[in-house]
C-alpha cells in the first residue's frame, strides 16, 4: 500500500495516508442497507460521530437513496435531510479543526451540492459524473471540492434494467478519459479528483466482477481509486447472501482491493474496515 493524498475544497490536503475510510451516513428513509435507521437528523449526526470515533476519515452524508429503482427526491426535501446533519457534523469538535474527519455530500443536484459545500462539506460524491443536473459543472468550477468521479450507466431508477457493454472495463476507461477532460476544462485540478468505477450502478454481477478483477487498469490515470463495495447486492448474486449477512464478503473484497491499489473505501462498518485495512497495510 502506497501513501495517498487528496486535495479537497479550500486546498486542505488529506493524507498522506495508506488508506482512507469514508463512513456512510444515510439521512434517508429507504437506504438498501439501514432502511432509514438514521433518517432523523439527530440520529444521523450521532451515527456520523460514532463512525468518526471508529476511525472514519470522511463522513459521506446523503439525502437521496441511489439504490436501483430508488424514488426521486426533490431538492427541497434533500436539503432538509442533509443540511442539518452536515452543519452539525462540521461544527462538532474535531471535524472542523483540521484534525478529524471531513464531511462529504453525496448528491447529483447542483443546488444541494452548493448549499452543502457552503455549509462546510469539502467533498462532492457525485453518482452522475455531473450529467444529471446541467448546473452541477458550474458548482464544481466555483467551489473546486474534492470530487468523486463515478461511472453509472443511467439514472438509479433505470440503470439496472438491461445494462450492456462492449467491454465493461474498457468502456469505463473511455468514460473516465472523457469526463476528466471536461473537469479539466472546468478548471478543477486533477489532484482533487478520485475515480469510482461504480460497482452496482448499471452493472450485472459479471460486470462487477470484471471490474474488480481488472481494478489495476483504472490506476493508469494516476488518480486515487474510490470504491463502494459495502454490503452490496453483488454478494447476494455471488454468494446468495441477504443484506444482513454480507459483512464478511465486504471485508474480504476490501482487503483484496486495498492490496491491489484501491486507496479510499466507502463503507457502513468503519471499525471492522479499519482493522482489515491495517492488516493489509502491515503485511501486503
Amino acid at each position: 500500500m502506497r501513501d495517498t493524498t487528496w486535495t479537497v475544497k479550500g486546498g486542505r490536503v488529506l493524507g498522506p495516508a495508506p488508506f482512507f475510510i469514508a463512513g456512510i451516513v444515510n439521512a434517508t428513509p429507504d437506504s438498501f442497507y439501514d432502511g432509514g435507521a438514521h433518517f432523523d437528523a439527530d440520529r444521523a449526526v450521532a451515527h456520523g460521530l460514532k463512525l468518526a470515533a471508529e476511525g472514519a476519515h470522511i463522513l459521506d452524508v446523503g439525502g437521496e437513496s441511489t439504490r436501483p429503482y430508488a424514488d426521486h427526491v426533490s431538492v427541497l426535501d434533500e436539503l432538509g435531510r442533509v443540511l442539518p446533519v452536515i452543519e452539525t457534523l462540521v461544527a462538532s469538535k474535531g471535524l472542523s479543526g483540521g484534525t478529524g474527519p471531513v464531511v462529504s455530500v453525496d448528491t447529483y443536484k447542483a443546488e444541494v451540492a452548493a448549499r452543502a459545500l457552503e455549509a462546510g462539506a469539502v467533498i462532492l460524491n457525485d453518482v452522475s459524473a455531473f450529467s444529471f443536473d446541467p448546473g452541477l459543472g458550474d458548482v464544481i468550477a466555483q467551489y473546486r471540492p474534492g470530487y468523486v468521479l463515478m461511472h453509472s450507466l443511467g439514472r438509479p431508477g433505470t440503470m439496472q434494467d438491461t445494462p450492456r457493454y462492449a467491454d465493461v472495463v474498457e468502456d469505463i476507461m473511455a468514460f473516465f478519459e472523457k469526463r476528466l477532460e471536461r473537469l479539466d476544462l472546468l478548471g478543477l485540478p486533477l489532484n482533487r479528483v478520485v475515480l469510482d468505477p461504480g460497482i452496482g450502478f448499471g452493472k450485472t454481477l459479471e460486470h462487477n466482477l470484471a471490474i474488480l478483477r481488472n481494478i489495476e487498469r483504472f490506476l493508469t490515470f494516476g488518480l486515487p481509486l474510490y470504491l463502494g463495495l459495502s454490503n452490496k447486492s453483488l454478494w447476494q448474486g455471488l454468494l446468495g447472501l441477504p443484506v444482513d449477512k454480507r459483512h464478511n464478503a465486504t471485508q474480504a473484497a476490501t482487503a483484496l482491493m486495498a492490496a491491489r491499489g484501491v486507496a479510499i473505501h466507502r463503507v457502513h462498518e468503519v471499525e471492522s474496515t479499519r482493522q482489515t485495512l491495517t492488516i493489509v497495510q502491515e503485511i501486503a
